[in-house]
């Protein structure tokens, strides 16, 4: 099926995924775009999409120097964010949609001080406790707390990666902690910070489950484009 045809099917999922939710808002579709080359972001530009996410500074760097403009376009780091590579980040990324902990959200606060830049993140939440995945621990609060006292990040939601097991009820249960963890929050955030929207959570292989679950937004590469091409190793060959 094409990337247009891919894409229709999606979101009739979506929908049907959010009324057994019981949840209608429109939910924001990252194409992530890692891995592929930078005529598959044009591709998704063209089918109407005007989000994609990348996870690696240096690969993004060189695919954004490709692209043509693209009025519109978001570009969300959703990978990994090393702290010797904040300062690119800034400057290549609409939002980075990772904030691991405390620690990674004041170094970036200092340097978009620095740039005179204030970056809208998400915190990334551990929710299903695996000891292989990043993230804030779910029930440290005074760290993700601490993270709304910090003046050059604006935190527009939280973000988790689905456990990888076959037991649906362990996924749902981990959406389902976050979306808990951000009413929590919002009852709790300092008076005046704007309020926390979005859930980021699903990617190709449960996404219909976050999306009962309440995710306002989705992190889809393979239900989109297919397997992945390994953009950066074809560069090097």
């Amino acid at each position: 099926m094409s990337l247009s045809g891919n894409l229709i099917e999606i979101r009739e999922k979506i929908i049907r995924a959010q009324r057994r939710g019981g949840f209608s808002h429109p939910v924001l579709i990252t194409a992530a775009t890692k891995t592929h080359p930078p005529q598959v972001i044009e591709q998704a530009y063209a089918s109407g999409l005007r989000c994609i996410g990348e996870n690696k500074v240096q690969e993004a760097e060189e695919k954004f120097s490709l692209l043509p403009s693209l009025p519109g376009l978001e570009k969300r780091m959703i990978g990994h964010l090393q702290s010797n590579k904040i300062n690119k980040a800034i400057s290549l990324f609409d939002s980075i949609d990772s904030i691991n902990s405390l620690s990674l959200a004041d170094k970036l606060n200092v340097r978009a001080n620095n740039c005179g830049k204030t970056v809208s993140v998400l915190l990334e939440i551990n929710t299903s406790g695996e000891e292989t995945k990043s993230g804030f621990n779910s029930q440290n609060d005074e760290e993700i707390l601490a993270c709304f006292e910090l003046s050059n990040i604006k935190i527009k939601g939280l973000m988790t990666v689905g456990p990888f097991v076959k037991d649906k009820k362990e996924t749902r249960k981990a959406f389902s902690l976050l979306r808990e963890l951000k009413e929590g929050a919002n009852s709790q955030i300092p008076s005046g910070y704007p309020k926390m929207k979005e859930l980021s959570m699903g990617m190709s292989g449960d996404f219909e489950i976050a999306m009962e679950e309440g995710g306002t937004m989705v992190r889809l590469g393979t239900a989109l484009f297919g397997p992945r091409r390994e953009y950066m190793k074809q560069k090097k060959q």
